[in-house]
């Protein structure tokens, strides 16, 4: 068996190194020149978490990132109205990490090299098409630098990873359009400074239409630490800001006003603000659910299966347990396009209820009900939102998204389940 994987990002690498592990022989396909570190913070939750280091890169987690310890929501006051233990320090198995989007990628893609070879990922090769027969599937390219027809490239399975934007997916569904926007801006930044709170805290501030979300992802010298911000705001559909713009550089005087006067006793927002090097405007945007990712023997993944709102941390996650699903199941049947559809069965309607949670403001919901109930403070929380209600919000998105604690650490390996198959 042989697969192409189209698209060098987290989904695609970590798809690379499953099935490395697997013994599929497998490359992967990059539209970009050249695979560099681009993004900024995310979160590798513990269901994920666990998947790397079945993969062997728990250590080089380590080196890029802070295991998160807490998770606390406030208010646009900074009263805290939630807050939860994360990872290990929650009794997982495993730990959570907040990592620079970047360097996870970059992590993958050393591990890719390193364990399949130079030549494991080819650059500036865009996915424009995909044909097949009952036998496999071809992927078509043009050069990106050049748009230049480049040689196709054929295996046994072609896996989409090829983003929001994915053309393979717009092949199977022509009539998609473009991105559902969110009407929301995220403006995105890096800034160094002296740790908040325990250190290791990932907050979020606010309520659905205006939210500031704050973690540290890298540990520095001196005591310092490179601190990941996200400042969002709503507006309506006549907005100036358009979905199609990815990432430019944002503007201050669009949203500083907003949260000029957000410094909490315990986190000074607006400094935080003003002391990145430079800032980054995101639309939120994702895609609505589809009726399969398999057609033939091409496969979505990832970003082009289930593109989401970053609202609960498990974009960049739930594209890693895509990949060690697909990977077992490839490993463990005697036939692919069986293979494929139990893929396509086991995480099509998880992401699709997961991705309807997002929309809903997933674990984030508890912000939004405060701010409906007590929009000018409060004395007694409880009054306003029980603990029981709040300990529901959190129980409901952490079963949606997976990663329920007792559930997962009773979960079998994968690794085990494939240990000494031989893949069809």
């Amino acid at each position: 068996m042989k697969v192409i994987i189209l698209g060098g990002g987290i989904g695609g690498l970590a798809t690379a190194l499953s099935l490395h592990a697997a013994g599929i022989p497998c490359r992967v396909y990059e539209s970009s020149p050249e695979v560099k570190p681009l993004g900024v913070g995310i979160n590798v939750l513990p269901h994920s978490v666990r998947e790397l280091t079945e993969l062997g890169l728990l250590a080089k987690l380590e080196e890029i990132g802070i295991r998160t310890q807490e998770l606390v929501y406030a208010t646009k006051r900074g009263e805290i109205v939630w807050r939860e233990p994360r990872g290990e320090f929650a009794g997982y198995n495993w730990p959570q990490f907040s990592v620079h989007r970047g360097h996870l990628q970059m992590m993958l893609y050393e591990a890719v090299l390193e364990r399949l070879g130079a030549d494991a990922v080819v650059t500036d090769h865009e996915a424009v098409d995909v044909t097949q027969d009952g036998a496999g599937a071809t992927a078509h390219f043009r050069s990106r630098t050049t748009g230049a027809a480049l040689p196709p490239a054929s295996g046994d399975v072609v896996v989409a990873a090829d983003g929001i934007h994915s053309n393979i997916r717009a092949k199977f569904y022509p009539d998609e359009g473009p991105p559902v926007w969110s009407h929301r801006i995220l403006w995105r930044g890096t800034t160094i400074r002296k740790p908040f709170l325990t250190g290791a805290s990932m907050v979020l501030a606010g309520y659905a239409w205006k939210k500031w979300v704050c973690y540290p992802i890298r540990q520095l010298g001196n005591g310092m630490q490179l601190i990941n911000w996200i400042a969002e705001l709503t507006f309506d559909s006549t907005s100036i800001h358009a979905p199609e713009d990815w990432n430019r550089l944002g503007k201050l005087e669009d949203f500083m006003p907003d949260f000029e006067k957000w410094n909490f006793d315990w986190m000074p927002v607006a400094d935080i603000i003003r002391g990145a090097q430079s800032i980054y405007e995101y639309p939120m945007s994702d895609r609505n659910p589809v009726p399969s990712w398999v057609f033939g023997r091409t496969a979505l993944l990832g970003d082009a299966a289930h593109a989401m709102y970053p609202i609960g941390s498990n974009g960049a996650s739930q594209a890693i347990l895509d990949a060690r699903r697909l990977a077992y199941e490839l490993a463990t049947r005697n036939d692919i396009d069986g293979a494929l559809a139990a893929y396509d069965a086991d995480r099509r309607p998880a992401t699709a209820k997961l991705l309807e949670l997002t929309r809903a403001e997933g674990p984030d919901a508890v912000l939004q009900l405060v701010e409906e109930r007590a929009p000018d403070g409060f004395t007694d929380l409880e009054k306003v939102a029980p603990l029981a209600e709040r300990e529901a919000v959190a129980a409901r998105y952490k079963s949606a998204a997976g990663f329920d604690r007792e559930t997962l650490n009773r979960k079998p390996s994968l690794n085990t389940r494939w240990h000494g198959a031989t893949p069809a």
